[in-house]
């Protein structure tokens, strides 16, 4: 077990243990049983299938008895364990609890031709398991068609059900979803300190899933958008790298909690990039915009 190994079997000249006496003095008396009787078991078939228990019977006799498991080699084998395996961050973990609720958006728009050309992308979070997803109401704003990708691959046409621009948000409604879709763990940001690591999971610039990691940087925070007609508000802050694309993701606790739906970032210049400030509304606004329980 994990590399554990017993004592050595006692070598020759050295003095046998009352099980190896025993289990030799009938090994003995079998042999010149089988030698007396050989041509009675070399004509009946149930006596081979006897023979057989026999000798298995003798070889279990004349095992050696177990070696106690002491403390030192249940130390050895954890020290084993943790040098030559290893162990998923925290991180991976939060990541891996909100993988199969993160799903890739994408808009399109008419073109000249009977088609259609893709209008813009981003991220979003399944709140129901029936196909509701939250995302961005930037996200999806203007866009003529609709789909969801999800993270077995299945691709599905969409449709907004609800706008709320008051906290630039949007929940989508797939037509089409995967068997057995799980639908995020939802956490409250009020437990959230400054310094608490966060996950951000998403498709920035079409990428991904994509994860970063980092910290909360700050709580109640407001933003104003790039038009300067609303201003975001109870925003949550963080540092975990999200860029265009992140928006409607989920910002995630260690815990693999969504506590909220990533929307803006910060930049002076016109990149467009993240330089180390990111905002994400909460839950619990995302909850009382859209009317959905429990947030």
């Amino acid at each position: 077990m994990l590399g554990i190994s017993g004592k050595s079997a006692p070598t020759e000249g050295s003095a046998a243990t009352p099980t190896a006496q025993v289990g030799g003095g009938l090994r003995q008396r079998l042999s010149a049983f089988f030698r007396r009787h050989q041509g009675l078991f070399l004509f009946s078939s149930a006596s081979g299938a006897l023979i057989a228990a026999m000798v298995a019977l003798s070889l279990v006799l004349t095992r050696p008895a177990p070696e106690d498991m002491t403390q030192e080699d249940i130390d050895n084998a954890v020290v084993d364990t943790l040098q030559n395996q290893s162990i998923p961050s925290r991180a991976a973990k939060a990541a891996e609890l909100v993988r199969e609720v993160v799903v890739h958006v994408r808009g399109f728009i008419d073109n000249d031709y009977g088609g259609y050309i893709e209008y813009g992308e981003g991220s979003g979070v399944v709140i129901l398991d029936k196909g509701l997803i939250l995302t961005n109401l930037h996200v999806v704003s203007g866009a003529s068609r609709l789909t969801v990708t999800f993270s077995d691959g299945m691709e599905s046409e969409a449709v907004v059900s609800s706008q709320h621009p008051e906290n630039d948000l949007a929940v989508v409604q797939a037509k089409n979803i995967p068997d057995d879709l799980p639908a995020a763990t939802l956490g409250s940001a009020s437990r959230l300190k400054p310094g608490d690591e966060v996950v951000v999971v998403g498709f920035p610039f079409g990428i991904g899933p994509s994860v970063s990691a980092g910290v909360v940087s700050g709580l109640g925070r407001e933003f104003k958008t790039p038009d300067g007609k609303r201003t975001l508000t109870q925003l949550i802050q963080f540092d975990a790298a999200a860029n265009p694309g992140n928006s409607g993701g989920p910002l995630v606790t260690m815990d693999g909690e969504v506590v909220g739906i990533v929307t803006a970032i910060l930049n002076p210049t016109r990149a467009g990039t993240f330089v180390g400030i990111g905002f994400a509304v909460t839950i619990a606004v995302a909850g009382n915009a859209v009317g959905i329980a429990p947030f």
